[in-house]
């Protein structure tokens, strides 16, 4: 630091770029770590991604995967953290499915989007999210649920798809779906966000999607495809059977890879930013 110049404000500090991770006001179980670009003080509020983690947790890690494209686009980047073993140590697949043990995880979500938008320049009334794996299963779930409060959907790889079909019991499709959650599915506001899926063309082991009896199996998941890239397909099907407009990107050499499959999301939410694609 020069002699002349002032020192940051120590408090502030933490409040732009890579900022320390904030428990949720809404329940502390919950976390969530953001990237805020600077901006000038008459810019307007920032457009808002929302990346979220797998199974592994890794949120941080799809924070900073954003950084560059935050700078780039001037936007705000949201990675929330739901924690493994809430109630049952053992468990792993809490957020996936919306509702656990009397949470609601899209609730937490727009809990912590609204948090966030309260406290910075943010817009947080139509945000753009991503998931991979675990994180895609949330991402198409959440659709379902609110499709008003998104701009863009990128479900990435999900090993278990919810799909769009009424003759099918809840996870597996949608029969049910009002009772479990208290609103029916907006398939006139879903046709408005804009959607991609996403999944490298070597993501084709199986080992940890084909898991009969396991906590988060239903049977029947086998007959939507074998392998993710087969499963995505199947839901894509669903998705253009109800005139939701899909862009499906198969990245060529990635396997289970959530950074491998990231360059094709980012070039999707460049695109919806921009305004090169939208929803019709």
């Amino acid at each position: 630091m020069h002699p002349t110049e002032s020192p940051p404000d120590p408090t502030g500090y933490y409040h732009r770029g890579a900022t320390p991770a904030f428990a949720y006001g809404g329940d502390q179980r919950f976390s969530y770590c953001l990237y805020l670009p600077d901006r000038p003080a008459d810019a307007p509020p920032m457009k808002l991604v929302v990346p979220v983690h797998g199974t592994e947790r890794g949120n941080a890690r799809y924070r900073d995967a954003f950084a560059g494209f935050a700078e780039t686009h001037g936007c705000a980047v949201l990675a929330p953290l739901f924690p493994a073993g809430i109630d049952d140590p053992e468990d792993l697949h809490n957020y996936k499915f919306i509702a656990y043990h009397g949470i609601r995880f899209d609730r937490v979500l727009l809990g912590m989007v609204d948090e966030v938008a309260a406290r910075y320049p943010v817009d947080g009334s139509r945000f753009l999210l991503h998931g991979f794996s675990g994180g895609g299963q949330f991402t198409h779930r959440f659709c379902y649920l609110h499709p008003d409060r998104l701009a863009a959907a990128s479900i990435g790889a999900p090993g278990r798809i919810t799909r769009l079909d009424d003759t099918q019991p809840w996870w597996l499709g949608t029969d049910g779906f009002t009772e479990h959650f208290g609103t029916a599915i907006d398939h006139d506001a879903l046709r408005r966000v804009a959607v991609q899926m996403v999944v490298g063309d070597r993501d084709t082991d199986t080992w940890e999607i084909n898991n009969p009896g396991g906590a988060n199996w239903m049977d029947g998941v086998e007959k939507t495809g074998n392998t993710r890239i087969e499963r995505l397909r199947t839901l894509q099907a669903d998705f253009e059977k109800h005139g939701i407009t899909v862009r499906f990107d198969l990245v060529p050499g990635v396997a289970h890879n959530g950074m491998g499959v990231l360059d094709a999301v980012r070039g999707f939410f460049s695109d919806v930013l921009t305004g090169a694609v939208s929803a019709p």
